[in-house]
Order: C-alpha cells, then structure tokens, then sequence
C-alpha cells in the first residue's frame, strides 16, 4: 500500500484581512497543483500540536509598531514558554511569509521574531522567510508570487509526494472554482417576529454573520456617538481639508484615557449601495441568515440556526464595501469563471494570473476601483450572492487617536482628521470614505454613528512623568488630550514639565489649534519655560530651506537631554513615511553627543527606553 499524499497546514494571523488573503491564495495554488492544504488561523489551532506536522507554512501581519494582530497572542506565548526546548520541533519544516510596510520602523517584526523562534525550537526551514510590503507596487503579492514557486521547487525536492505531478502541473482553474464557502438563507418576513424589524442590535446581528469578522469580541458597538461640532482647523491657501470633530455620547457613556483609540465604522453612499444591489439583481427587502456552508463532516451548521435574520440591504451597507475597497486578485479569477463574453472572461484571466500582475495593480489598485465600478466593467459576470459577501472586502471600522481628555472635556470625544482626497493616474478624484462621510455631517442631522474604543501605543503618562511629544500635523491630536489633562490636573496638585515639537508646512494655513498651544505656553501654562517645558515649531514650507520637527530636537538638545535625564518619557505621533525614523536618528544624535557613546551605543540606549514602555510611536501611513 502506498504512502499517503502529504498535506500542506497553512496557520495564519490577520488583523485586517490581508494575511487571511494571502493565506487562501496559498492554499489555493497547493491544491492546484495536487497538494491538500488545510487554512487555519492561530487562534483556532492548538499550538501543543504543532510538533506533529511534516509540513507548515505561516502567514502573519505586523500592525502598527511591529504590534502581533490579536489572533496570535496566545499562540505566541505557548510558543515562548521555556520548557519547551531547542529540538521540540526537530520533525518540523516551516515557512514563514510576512505581510507588512517598509515606512513602519518594525517592518514585517511578527514575521521575523516567528522565523527566529521557530528555528530556536529545532525546526527546519524550507525556504528562506517572505517578506510582503506595502510599499511594493504591487503590494505583498509583488513578493508572494516569485516567494510561492520557490517554496513549491523546494517542497517537490523535499518529497514528490507533495505535488504526484510535478510542481509546475496545474489543474484547471475552472475545476479548481467549487462552491463558496459560505450559505445564504432566505427568510419569508411574514414568518419574522416583528421584534426582528428594530434597528437596536442590527449592526451585531450584521458584523456576526460577516466574513470579515477577524476577531470574536468586535461585532458589538460599545456605544454610539452623535456629532455636536464640524469645524475646519486649516485656512484658505492651505493644501489639506484637517476637521475638528466633537461628538457626544448617546445613551450610554463609555471611560476612556488619553492616548486612546476610537474606531468609527463609517456610512456608505446610497445611491452606490443601491447600484450595487441592481447590477447584482438583488432582493434589497429579502431577509437573510448569512453561515459558512457545512462540510462533509460538519453537518448543518448550529450556529447558523440560531442567528437572527437581518434585511439584504442593511447587511451590505453594514458589513460590505462596496465603494471605497479595492477587490482582490481572486476576484478577479471568480469573475472569470461566471463571464459570458469571451473577451471579458479572456481579460479577467489575464488579470488572475501572475503575468498580468502589473496590469491588474495599474487597473485596479493604483487607481482605487471599486467592487461596483469593477463589476459595471465587465457587464456579463453575474455572480451569486454567496460569493459576493465571501470576495467583497468587509466594511472596516476606521481609527483616530482621540484630541481629548476625559477629564477636560467630560463626556466628549474630540478627533483630529484630515480629510483624504486625492487624483489617480488617469485623473479621477478619490476621497477617503470615512473622512468624506465625517466631513459631509452636520449636528443638525443627528446621525448615530457606532464606535469601538480601544487602546493604542500611546499609554497615559501620569501626571509626575516628564514628557516630550513630538507630533507634526494631525499627529498633535493625541497631545491636544495630553495637555488638557495635564492643565486640569495642575490645579490641584503639581505636574511634571512638558516639551512639545509641532510641525506643519506652513504657519498661516496649517498651524492646527494654534491658540490653544499658545495659551499654554504662557502664564504659568503647561508648555511655559518657567513649568520647565516649552513649545517649539517647524514650519517646512516658510523659508528656503525645508525645516521638519527633527532639526527643531536637535537645536533642543541641551534640553531634551536633561529632560530625558530626569526620567522623560518620549511619545511620537503622526505620519509612518519617514518622521518616526528621522525623529529616532535625532535622538540618537543627541544622546550620542551627550555620553560621548558611539550611535550604536545610543540606539540601544533609545531601544531600553522603548522597552522600559518611555518611548512610545503611534505612526499611520
């Protein structure tokens, strides 16, 4: 009898989505070339097991300031217990492919630690790690294509039994296409319990049954917000549209800190949401129970019996992005399948396949198309419902550092956006959907707008911790909350002294909350000279020469030196291109100088200062 085909475990970690994709696709192509592939996420695998595996290929995103996305966390510690020793995982081989952005600091960092601890626990490589970017033009799949067929090579001459027919035989993608892997039910509404209709928990019921739903705690709003101010801080001349918003809460009232995150989940075009629903041939008034389908060893599933109905169209709106999302690759290769014009079927596998990656990123990525202008190009795909809500990016929550303090503003929630706006190569406006929506609303509307907070990389300082924030252009809003609370404070017991590095382009047109800084830097105020503090700018734009937040640290040095000294802490907000790097280097100058210590010597002093939680980044690209 002979050996049994081998099997390929794919165990991913995704935040946002993008490592799920990515982690499908290479299931996908295993089997198309012969080899089973089971897709897990972490935290839905016992770890204990991971021993008994011939053969595992890891996907795992990096977040924010090399933060583990939330499914990881208890995989990562049982992998980091001591006991488990350097030839726990002798029998194992492994991949690992990292999905993230080269303007973060911690670039891919999840990925590298895993490859690292993997290999300290005895396992073997098969192939060198992948490292996905962003930054790529062509986003991670630019570095997952050429990474995929060397790990197929590889694993043909690790054992043929992997791939019977060679490593490069592929089955037809037509065979390939089966059923997808969630089921729709319908439901007559005359059977509903009127109670179904009310809008109280719509958006649970909604996120519960999404695809897109990544992590078990997020489908509940923790409270709604309702808009009380709209209040445009740039100036006419200015190049970008930057808002103030205030919101109050509605019914109840949830505890936040400053330095904390709010994510809103946004509201999408109508008059788009119920073109998408007519190009699909929808029911919008159907009520409908969204499952995964059952398998041959599932059964029916329970946990679909027992969801509540909820209306076709307020699911899409709820849960679906049809306006603003770019859909992925595979889309496009699903769409092929159910084309009826030849040349659109021709051009859709065209765009599927890894010679028409780069024309697939100029049509689709690079120019933001959405999933209902992709579909109104190519007018003979009609595809089914259930392979919609699987394919259609799900409708994330957008997050913005908080501008306020709990204490200073009670009962409010203030944010800082910019309102993103922007031409594609061939001309066409494109406004960032949440910010265009938060802009275009007024108090008077009394829009109930649902909200998750949460905590970011920004942990309240208390009140006797010196500090030095830098914070260029909306990387200010988190110190906007920052310095209030610190004012509220100092009326009734003493504060430690403040040092805050502001920048913008130019003072006239982008000064954010110019006056409130400057209240603060006088008579006595948190950002004065004599509290021991000071407020100093960079205007990048008003002279010849270009002056950033950095060169401003530098001429400080005497005295961010001494502030650090007496114990500061260091916080950095704002744009994750370049400004955190910079930032970093001028502090490595000056502690250099300072010590007379080489710059090695200084970034690992920074680097204590990191893990002692008194250098903190909140960067976004």
């Amino acid at each position: 009898m002979g050996e049994k085909p081998k099997k390929l475990l794919v165990l991913y970690a995704s935040q946002t989505g993008n490592a799920l994709d990515a982690a499908e696709r290479i299931g996908r192509e295993a089997e198309r070339r012969g080899c089973s592939a089971s897709i897990v996420s972490t935290d839905e695998f016992d770890a204990s097991s991971l021993l008994h595996e011939e053969a595992v290929v890891f996907v795992v995103s990096t977040t924010g300031q090399g933060d583990s996305p939330d499914s990881f966390k208890a995989f990562w510690r049982f992998l980091l217990q001591k006991n488990l020793g350097n030839c726990w995982l002798q029998r194992v081989r492994y991949a690992v492919f990292g999905l993230g952005d080269s303007g973060y600091q911690k670039y891919n960092f999840v990925a590298k630690k895993l490859d690292k601890r993997l290999s300290d626990l005895g396992a073997t490589t098969i192939i060198e790690k992948g490292l996905g970017d962003d930054q790529h033009p062509s986003g991670y799949e630019g570095t997952l294509d050429p990474w995929m067929m060397s790990l197929w090579s590889t694993l043909y001459q690790i054992n043929p039994k992997y791939f019977p027919k060679g490593p490069d035989v592929k089955i037809s993608q037509d065979e390939v296409i089966d059923q997808p892997k969630y089921r729709i039910s319908y439901h007559k509404r005359e059977k509903l319990d009127p109670k179904l209709l009310a809008e109280s928990d719509i958006i649970q019921r909604a996120c519960g049954m999404s695809p897109g739903k990544l992590f078990k705690d997020k489908t509940k709003p923790d409270c709604f917000l309702k808009m009380t101010r709209n209040e445009v801080l740039t100036k006419a001349g200015s190049t970008k549209d930057i808002r103030h918003f205030e919101f109050q809460f509605v019914s109840s009232t949830i505890e936040y800190e400053v330095g904390d995150v709010v994510e809103l989940l946004p509201s999408q075009n109508p008059s788009a949401i119920d073109a998408f629903i007519e190009r699909c041939d929808l029911d919008p008034e159907s009520f409908i129970t969204v499952g995964p389908r059952e398998t041959e060893n599932s059964g029916v599933n329970e946990e679909m019996i027992t969801r509540l109905p909820i209306k076709l169209k307020t699911f899409i709106e709820l849960t679906m992005d049809v306006t603003s999302a770019s859909p992925r690759r595979y889309f496009f290769e699903v769409m092929s399948f159910y084309a009826t014009a030849e040349h659109e079927k021709e051009r859709l596998q065209y765009f599927a396949s890894p010679e028409g990656r780069d024309d697939l990123y100029n049509y689709n990525q690079k120019e933001r198309r959405s999933i209902l202008e992709v579909l109104e190009d190519f007018p003979s795909v009609q595809i089914p419902f259930e392979w919609l809500v699987q394919l259609v990016p799900s409708l994330k929550p957008r997050a913005f550092s908080i501008s306020s303090s709990p204490l200073a503003h009670p009962a409010r929630v203030h944010l800082t956006v910019s309102i993103v706006s922007w031409i594609t190569p061939y001309k066409r406006t494109r406004k960032g959907l949440c910010s265009s929506w938060l802009a275009s609303l007024t108090p008077e509307q009394e829009v109930n707008i649902p909200v998750w907070f949460h905590k970011g990389s920004l942990p309240a300082p208390s009140q006797s911790l010196p500090l030095i924030l830098v914070g260029p252009g909306t990387g200010c809003a988190p110190f906007r909350g920052f310095i209030a609370e610190r004012s509220v404070l100092a009326q009734s017991s003493p504060v430690a002294p403040v040092m805050f590095f502001f920048g913008c382009r130019n003072k006239d047109t982008d000064f954010l909350y110019r006056d409130f800084w400057e209240s603060h830097t006088r008579e006595g105020g948190m950002l004065s000279e004599e509290k021991g503090g000071g407020f100093y700018t960079a205007f990048s734009r008003d002279q010849p020469k270009k002056v950033y937040v950095q060169h401003k640290i530098c001429e400080m040095s005497k005295k961010v030196w001494d502030l650090l000294c007496d114990g500061a802490a260091i916080y950095v907000a704002g744009s994750s291109t370049k400004m955190p790097s910079d930032v970093m280097s001028a502090l490595e100058e000056i502690v250099s100088e300072e010590t007379g210590g080489s710059k090695e010597v200084a970034s690992r002093w920074l680097k204590d200062l990191e893990k002692a939680r008194r250098y903190n980044v909140e960067a976004w690209s």
